[in-house]
């Protein structure tokens, strides 16, 4: 293959000509693992068995690896309908760790002198087990807790638990939200006010002399350094958020006149969520440090500096400045915070202060993945065409000239002409549609055609993938071509940001990955939206129309796995066509017994959904029962035919709202593969079961 590929603009096929780009007589698991490039974007965590199977790795457990595979087919076979979401607690630790230890190293490397704390912004990831499994595992680090809103103080406030973290409050504030702020301190919670509007000062000082409680400041700088990536515009003049440096100014002198500048003690500033370009984060560094120091002379006794958000997670393995990737690593990062807060300060002989990150993104993207099972798989039918018969006569009616000549397009295909052929193809194909709208051909005819432009479409493609470079106008061939497969989940609910943002996630099969994978395909979800499937996908190379996948059994299952969605993903999920929140379980590895189920959360049922658009089962079922009384008057439906639709219709309201594929859950019975024992684990309740911590959403 040709090296001039370059990300954003390549004319490289990758992964088709199977056995071509490889050269291998026998695929094994490492061409899997180089195909989906799994060492590029897993961290480590992720990696392929002997068997073929996706597994959580030692790295990221601290012990054994964890068949995912194996957990999947167990919880089915426990009762846990598709798709599911599986939260790594190992993964969570092991993230909380490696952060703190590259910023720990980097400040012994540097001889910087003060604390540095990570802090999680609750919106990255709202949900209680996350946050309480994060806390936990940052206690001993102090980790805090950022809130955007009212609503999220709350949460912090009470889930803070008076470890050595803090509570950074950001977002649009009312006097409830920082008079609730002020209070917290009472608990021994330290919290940061971070004035994200110069009118919020006013309220602070006035809520702080009500209550009679002193309050800690800080001061989010409008900076006009840019971030890097899809978020760039949350810095620079026009962003959102933050104080001018008029406003800064002006913040010094009215604290000074209410006699509470020595309250402010933070800085805080934020270029945006995964920041793509170190280059970047330098710049923001770099006129951050300048606006710190002059504060400080101002007489501003700042003990914090908050660098915000925006440690990116490498999506697709890249390590670019692509959009889902990063140039830099973790390392790199943490050595450049630190270096560039203490050497500047040094020069002025300013006290180190504390550093706290907001890296909620790079805390928790890698401790989800979503898992759902293929229903179906659909391609182009290459049906020979059959002969055409004279309905009058019986004779076989001889072939229109367009369809002979695009028989001859078909029978000749070769690498010498594989690029006029397509050309003709094309042409052929216009031209017996034009033929069709104008009555000269029929609908067999129109069938015929089509099969045979598929048929040479196809003999185009492969002649393609075994060449270095693919001409321009067949670049769109590939996607064209790819199969459908009907997947059991939702795009909307369990991975929004592809469809809203055309953020980019590792996809791929979780088992069966010592075969070659024979087919492309594209994935398309459960709901009746036309943008309700996935269609890009990570490349070693480049973002790629379709994704290499094994032919579809309809008798065996054949599980795929989304990673990387454990930021932001599970929140901003919608109701599209009202399909709800995915069963959700939190994995840890057991040493004893392999892995251990720490809680699961149900999903959403009908009636749950259903209730969150203010529909009442009991007054849908009193409606159901007028309905049928009308039909049994009318004659239309018998008494058993009435019983039975009101049996189903009170069984699918208590459903899930996704399809329950029994054929799967038969199939993962009858297997005689042996299943870990599951370790139980107690809830806060004292709840233990065979799926130890279950928890029910409900509508209320």
């Amino acid at each position: 293959m040709g090296a001039f590929c370059v990300r954003g603009k390549c004319r490289w096929i990758e992964g088709l000509g199977f056995g071509t780009r490889y050269g291998v007589k026998h695929w094994t698991t490492r061409d899997s693992a180089e195909l989906y490039n799994i060492a590029g974007w897993s961290n480590g965590y992720f990696d392929i068995s002997e068997e073929g199977n996706v597994v959580l790795t030692s790295h990221a457990t601290h012990g054994g690896s964890i068949d995912i595979k194996r957990v999947v087919d167990d919880l089915v076979r426990r009762g846990l309908s598709m798709p599911l979401l599986l939260r790594f607690s190992d993964v969570l630790r092991r993230r909380v760790e490696e952060i703190q230890a590259a910023f720990n190293d980097k400040r012994q490397e540097y001889g910087y002198k003060g604390r540095y704390q990570l802090v999680m912004p609750i919106k990255v990831n709202q949900e209680k087990h996350v946050v309480e499994e994060l806390l936990e595992y940052g206690r001993p680090y102090g980790l805090g807790l950022e809130a955007g809103s009212r609503p999220e103080l709350l949460v912090a406030i009470a889930m803070m638990d008076k470890q050595d973290g803090v509570i950074v409050c950001n977002g649009y504030k009312d006097t409830a939200y920082i008079e609730t702020a002020l209070l917290a301190q009472r608990l021994g919670i330290r919290t940061l006010i971070i004035v994200d509007r110069f009118q919020e000062l006013a309220m602070i000082c006035e809520a702080s002399k009500r209550l009679g409680i002193q309050p800690n400041i800080g001061v989010r700088s409008k900076l006009a350094s840019k971030g890097s990536g899809r978020w760039a515009e949350s810095g620079g003049d026009r962003s959102k958020f933050g104080l001018t440096a008029a406003e800064l100014v002006s913040a010094v002198e009215f604290l000074q006149e209410q006699g509470m500048l020595d309250r402010l003690v933070c800085l805080h500033f934020h270029i945006g969520s995964q920041i793509t370009a170190i280059r970047a984060v330098k710049d923001a560094l770099g006129e951050a440090t300048r606006i710190f120091i002059d504060l400080y002379k101002m007489g501003a006794p700042l003990s914090y500096v908050d660098v915000g958000g925006g440690l990116a997670v490498d999506y697709d393995g890249s390590k670019t400045n692509f959009h889902a990737s990063k140039n830099y690593s973790l390392e790199e990062y943490a050595g450049d915070v630190i270096y560039a807060v203490g050497s500047a300060l040094d020069e002025h002989n300013i006290p180190h202060p504390t550093i706290i990150s907001e890296s909620g993104r790079a805390l928790v993207a890698h401790h989800s993945m979503l898992v759902f099972n293929v229903l179906g798989q659909s391609e182009e039918a290459l049906i020979a065409p059959s002969t055409k018969i004279d309905p009058v006569n019986g004779g076989e009616v001889e072939e229109h000239h367009v369809i002979k000549e695009l028989r001859e397009v078909v029978n000749t295909v070769s690498r010498k002409n594989y690029q006029e052929a397509y050309h003709d193809a094309v042409q052929l194909k216009e031209d017996a549609l034009s033929l069709y709208r104008h009555g000269i051909l029929d609908l067999r005819d129109r069938a015929r055609v089509e099969q045979m432009f598929w048929a040479a479409a196809r003999k185009i493609w492969k002649i393609a993938g075994e060449l270095d470079y693919v001409p321009e106008d067949l670049e769109g061939l590939g996607k064209q071509l790819a199969d459908t497969y009907y997947c059991n989940f939702s795009l909307f609910q369990s991975v929004p940001d592809f469809w809203a943002v055309k953020a980019l996630f590792p996809v791929m099969p979780i088992h069966r990955l010592k075969e070659q994978p024979t087919r492309h395909g594209i994935l398309a979800d459960l709901t009746c939206d036309s943008d309700g499937k996935m269609d890009q996908f990570i490349g070693l190379h480049d973002v790629k129309d379709s994704l290499e996948l094994h032919n579809f059994n309809p008798t065996e299952p054949y599980f795929l796995g989304v990673f990387l969605v454990g930021a932001y993903q599970e929140i901003l999920g919608d109701l599209h066509n009202l399909f709800g929140d995915v069963n959700a379980v939190h994995i840890e590895c057991d040493r004893t017994s392999g892995y251990s189920v720490r809680h699961v959360v149900e999903g959403d049922s009908v009636r749950d959904v259903l209730a969150y658009v203010s529909y009442d089962q009991r007054q849908l079922m009193e409606r159901l029962r007028r309905n049928i009384e009308l039909a049994l008057s009318a004659g239309t439906m018998t008494f058993e035919q009435s019983a039975a639709l009101v049996k189903h219709f009170e069984a699918g309201m208590s459903g899930y709202t996704y399809l329950e594929d029994r054929e799967l859950v038969s199939t993962l019975l009858s297997s005689i593969v042996p299943t870990p024992k599951l370790a139980v684990v107690p809830d806060n309740n004292g709840f233990t079961s065979n799926l130890p911590g279950t928890q029910q959403k409900t509508a209320t």
